[in-house]
């Protein structure tokens, strides 16, 4: 029997903040790939290795963890004032599907990048020297994203002294913006409510806040399901009852909040909720060693992405942080100590992030106005991703 040989496809394996995928720009891809469909999810599940019943993404270029199971397509924007449209794929590691329902705000600060240095960017809107504003239209959650890429003797300056707990080496600093996170999504608070009470059956009954801003998220307070909010990801992760009862926490949530309406349709929605607890400020050992002290951070922030706790922190959950953080009484607000702020320190399982974020009410309904983090990014490997050509 004749098998098909593998065909190749431009690629570049890009790190943006503490998560890495693989990026396209789309016009790159198979003619029946560059349109939404089977095809396209066939072809990039395959690109990372999925689904991998064995957990390890040895036939791929994941990762085997949420945050290197990831692809990126890129094109030039259909949007007025916009420069590039970003669409993410996270994809499942032991399951055959691609969840198209959330941004990727870690991967945001390599989208920037992977634009210029693929001419998706006109050329008039790089300096020689300097940062290079890039306007991107997020696809999935139809969101303005700002990049501030350096530009260095024309081309992306990727190296640098900025340090980011969760990556290893230090690298040059990408600020991204995160315009009206909540806008367009319905409202920041679905319920109504800065914090409502989440009766979970077999799990209990207990405060939380639910918001819509930078990605769907559910808080909860670490002491009221049992944690300190120091944990790191072998604390939650070897758990297994603790895993089976945080998803069922965050299916709940989502019957809540309307994203989902019954509990079984959450195994097919593991991107969005995003389930993350708090606590106030604490010391703790960070992943690597180093020692966060309670006057480090305003508060704790743990969360947990496709069944697993965060290493560190998704770019857009820090945006929901960030969100909720400026709104008083949300749980958020209240474990930073309450009040009005416009900035906030966490401590997560890797070190501390700082974050800022403006909120508004108007006519008794809050919205985020912007969040806005650090993050770097650089390009790990470029050239050809290869796959059988009768995989799509």
């Amino acid at each position: 029997m004749a098998h098909a040989p593998q065909i190749k496809v431009p690629a570049t394996y890009m790190r943006g903040g503490t998560s890495k995928g693989v990026f396209f720009s789309l016009t790159d891809l198979p003619d029946v790939a560059q349109v939404a469909g089977e095809a396209r999810d066939k072809l990039l599940l395959r690109v990372i290795g999925s689904p991998d019943p064995y957990g390890k993404h040895t036939d791929g270029m994941g990762g085997a963890t949420s945050s290197t199971s990831k692809t990126v397509i890129l094109a030039k924007s259909e949007s007025p004032d916009h420069d590039v449209d970003y669409l993410f794929g996270q994809v499942s590691i032991d399951k055959p599907f691609i969840d198209w329902s959330g941004n990727c705000g870690n991967l945001t600060a390599a989208v920037g990048a992977f634009a210029i240095n693929n001419g998706l960017i006109a050329a008039a809107r790089i300096p020689e020297n300097g940062i290079a504003v890039v306007r991107i239209w997020q696809v999935n959650i139809q969101k303005t994203i700002i990049a501030h890429v350096p530009i260095t003797n024309g081309e992306v300056q990727e190296t640098g002294d900025f340090e980011l707990d969760g990556v290893t080496f230090p690298a040059a600093e990408v600020q991204v913006d995160f315009m009206d996170p909540a806008d367009g999504e319905g409202a920041m608070f679905p319920s109504g409510n800065v914090v409502d009470e989440l009766e979970v059956p077999g799990v209990g009954s207990f405060p939380a806040t639910m918001i819509n801003a930078g990605i769907p998220t559910v808080f909860v307070n670490a002491e009221d399901i049992g944690y300190t909010g120091t944990e790191l990801q072998g604390d939650i992760n070897e758990n297994k009852d603790a895993l089976q009862r945080f998803e069922t926490i965050r299916a709940y949530a989502a019957v809540r909040m309307g994203l989902i309406e019954n509990i079984e349709e959450a195994e097919a929605r593991q991107h969005t909720p995003k389930i993350a607890f708090v606590s106030k400020p604490k010391a703790y050992a960070a992943s690597s060693g180093k020692q966060i002290g309670e006057a480090d951070v305003d508060l704790l922030v743990r969360a947990l992405s496709m069944g697993k706790l965060h290493h560190a922190m998704m770019g857009t959950a820090a945006v929901a942080i960030a969100s909720a953080s400026a709104v008083p009484g949300t749980l958020v607000n209240l474990a930073a100590g309450g009040g009005e702020r416009d900035s906030v320190t966490f401590g997560h399982p890797s070190g501390t992030l700082r974050v800022g974020a403006g909120a508004q009410q108007v006519n008794g309904q809050w919205s985020a106005t912007k969040a806005s983090m650090s993050r770097s990014a650089r390009v790990l490997m470029e050239g050809w991703v290869r796959v059988p050509g009768d995989c799509f």
